[in-house]
């Protein structure tokens, strides 16, 4: 059974840096399109980006030009790499590949 595993979360203050990432278990990663959502508190979660199996990457306006996706499939990892980090951007992030999600992992930023 796939599952998904978030990490790299954290504490950062505003302009800062953080590189996520989402370990695909129990199966393939390179056979899937992963996408990055995250929920801020008291809103609904929102699609940020995806990057597919063969490499191409999409991204929401409001991260376009300051998060970048990539993957190695050798490990079975996709990285989400956040600069230029706001205090809007704190929220819970997700990784999902098709119905299947990952537990989250929290970013913060605040000074």
């Amino acid at each position: 059974q796939v599952q998904l595993v978030e990490s790299g979360g954290g504490l950062v203050q505003p302009g800062g840096s953080l590189r996520l990432s989402c370990v695909v278990t129990g199966g393939t990663g390179g056979t899937y399109s992963i996408h990055w959502y995250r929920q801020a508190p008291g809103k609904q979660r929102e699609w940020i980006a995806v990057i597919t199996n063969t490499g191409d990457t999409s991204y929401m306006d409001f991260v376009k030009g300051r998060f970048t996706l990539s993957r190695d499939d050798s490990k079975n990892t996709v990285y989400l790499q956040m600069f230029g980090l706001k205090p809007e951007d704190t929220a819970v992030y997700f990784c999902n590949a098709k119905t299947v999600w990952g537990q989250g992992t929290q970013v913060t930023v605040s000074s």
